[in-house]
């Protein structure tokens, strides 16, 4: 996967879409192998090694995993204030960001309160907020409605045209056929690179 580029990652469940995310995100440790990421062997590295590449990776789970005790505002600004920024600096963008993705009457809500649409729609945006220089994505769209689909897809392409290289895992064809992108296929533990399904709407 080169600087810049956006790839979906694709294939039956239980092929290891999430897991592999997660390899690249330093979450899960290989059993055997090697990993590059940022031409960094992660198999090198110290504690504060990884800490400091994570920070340059925004991820999406399909469990959110968003903080219970902060609202969802505070939850957006995370890692905005683990990178030390002034909230003054970058209040009006959480705020804006929240409001596109269509969270604007729910800022001030804390995650218990929301529905599970509205808790993918936090996660993916506190995953975009600090414009990361790689972006992994794992379902989604996977919990809200194909308008809003679409509307999240255009924000993972914005930030891309920004720089930003991005990987999707989805077994959703439908999103994959919005945009001309190579998509990476798992399969019994192989992955293989095919050509883009192109219909660009």
């Amino acid at each position: 996967v080169h600087p810049g580029s956006f790839h979906f990652l694709t294939g039956p469940s239980g092929a290891g879409k999430t897991s592999l995310l997660r390899l690249l995100f330093m979450s899960l440790r290989p059993s055997r192998g090697l990993i590059f990421v940022f031409g960094e062997n992660l198999a090198d590295l110290a504690p504060a090694g990884r800490a400091a590449l994570r920070r340059r990776i925004g991820i999406v789970f399909q469990d959110f995993r968003l903080l219970d005790h902060l609202t969802t505002w505070e939850n957006v600004a995370l890692p905005l204030r683990v990178m030390g920024r002034n909230e003054s600096d970058y209040a009006d963008d959480v705020t804006d960001l929240l409001h596109w993705v269509g969270l604007g009457n729910r800022i001030h809500a804390y995650p218990e309160t929301l529905s599970g649409g509205e808790k993918q729609r936090a996660a993916i945006a506190r995953a975009v907020i600090g414009r990361p220089e790689l972006l992994l994505a794992d379902e989604p769209t996977g919990n809200v409605d194909p308008a809003i689909g679409n509307r999240l897809l255009r924000l993972f392409v914005e930030l891309n045209r920004l720089g930003t290289s991005v990987i999707i895992a989805t077994h959703d064809y439908g999103l994959m056929e919005q945009l001309e992108a190579p998509r990476l296929m798992l399969q019994e533990g192989q992955l293989q690179v095919g050509a883009p399904q192109i219909t660009a709407r």
